[in-house]
């Protein structure tokens, strides 16, 4: 299942496109960061820890009434006739109580739906913990694209600083000109440095989900521009009928119908039962004994407790249903995101960012040219660094939509194989 639900969550990371850079070590992927996770989280040991618990509650619930064995002296140091050992009686007993109403068989109902909850709360926890890396590791692939970005900003800028350089030394334009473009260069720079610290602290922060204070990867795969086409939304809001999440409550559900039961035997008494042997000393004449008690009043004693008993079932009742209907709004508000974030990217990608680098390159060919001034191919410049940034935001926010629509199902979301968003740069060197 664990497995299942990894590839699952590779989908948000479409494979085959490496992150940038000339890393030694071999890139991570989604399945492996989710691998590492899976056998050292406590999350996921601790409802697996849970499991001796209630088994041996459960085992315990099985434990009839224990037998009692008394003893009993009378008329043993008394005054008068009664003194002495002589006139002394001893009683030897065996005492046990008899339950009726199926109070064993309730026991054992309540503490094997205890139990039997231990499946989805550890599939939930899978789930969450599942989403958690997905997250993380898109905050290492958002940062590695802007790093991309910023690397094209400063390449742009380099080439701004030169030019305004080649016609201050002509006396085509003023040094402030020369200055303007070296500023906008330093500020690409940080952006670049301030994307490689993001990368770092993203890496630490996956890595911390498995124990270790080094990352031991510098790369990974996947590319948070290709966005993958989603089933339609009634087919996802039909899997939510099979999340974790309602199979909890389901399971809670059970356990309530459980309690409600053994509630109901109470309302038929234990019946007390006692034989025994008595033996005079003075008479040196034994005897057997038997005894018999009832409770009375047990109905009336059981009724609160069944009637709370029947008032968490109804409760449990309209959590699922007010649960329910949270899930769905959730799905569709992570539905309509992923479809708008997705929207944004492709038409970023084919209708203007092309236009945006054409514009760029047509810029810098008329400000060498003196047809124009500097400030109208910077702020072209801009533009383009602004609107691949926009891409990638919107990048980030679909996938961020697919993590939660795949948490909240847990099934497989592809409309149709390769069907995708295709990447902005890829786009732009086709135009």
């Amino acid at each position: 299942m664990w497995m299942r639900l990894a590839a699952l969550a590779a989908i948000a990371f479409v494979p085959g496109v490496h992150a940038q850079g000339t890393d030694t070590l071999d890139p991570l992927t989604l399945e492996d960061a989710i691998a590492r996770v899976a056998p050292y989280h406590p999350d996921l040991r601790l409802v697996q820890a849970q499991r001796p618990v209630w088994e041996a509650r459960r085992d315990a619930a099985a434990l009839r009434p224990p037998l009692t064995v008394g003893v009993e002296l009378e008329n043993a140091l008394g005054s008068g006739e009664a003194s002495g050992l002589r006139s002394a009686e001893l009683t030897v007993t065996l005492a046990g109580v008899l339950e009726r109403g199926g109070k064993l068989d309730a026991r054992r109902a309540v503490a094997q739906a205890n139990l039997d909850s231990l499946a989805p709360q550890r599939e939930t926890a899978r789930l969450d913990l599942m989403a958690e890396v997905a997250r993380r590791y898109l905050a290492i692939a958002e940062a590695r694209q802007q790093l991309a970005i910023a690397q094209t900003d400063i390449e742009q800028r380099t080439r701004a600083v030169a030019a305004a350089r080649l016609r201050l030394q002509a006396g085509a334009s003023p040094e402030s000109v020369l200055f303007t473009a070296q500023a906008m260069q330093a500020q690409a720079e940080l952006d670049r440095d301030r994307a490689r610290q993001a990368d770092q602290s993203a890496r630490a922060a996956l890595s911390a989900l498995w124990r270790q204070r080094e990352p031991g990867f510098e790369a990974v795969t996947g590319d948070p521009l290709q966005l993958p086409a989603l089933q339609a939304f009634e087919v996802l809001a039909d899997d939510l009928q099979r999340t974790p999440e309602l199979a909890l409550l389901a399971g809670e559900r059970r356990i309530r119908e459980a309690q409600l039961q053994l509630a109901r035997t109470a309302a038929r008494p234990d019946a007390s039962w006692q034989v025994g042997v008595r033996n005079s000393r003075d008479s040196r004449d034994t005897s057997l004994m038997a005894g018999f008690s009832l409770p009375l009043g047990s109905v009336a004693r059981a009724e609160p407790e069944i009637r709370a008993a029947q008032a968490e079932l109804a409760l449990n009742g309209v959590e699922r249903e007010a649960r329910a209907l949270q899930l769905y709004a959730t799905l569709a508000q992570a539905h309509g995101r992923y479809l708008t974030s997705r929207l944004e990217v492709t038409r970023m990608a084919r209708d203007v960012l092309p236009q945006l680098k054409r514009a760029e390159n047509a810029a810098e060919k008329a400000w060498r040219a003196g047809a124009i001034s500097y400030m109208e191919w910077a702020q072209l410049q801009a533009m383009r660094i602004d609107a691949r940034q926009r891409q990638l935001e919107a990048a980030i926010a679909a996938q961020t939509a697919l993590i939660e629509i795949q948490r909240l199902t847990g099934q497989g979301m592809l409309a149709a194989a390769g069907s995708a968003s295709p990447p902005a740069e890829s786009m732009e060197d086709r135009r």
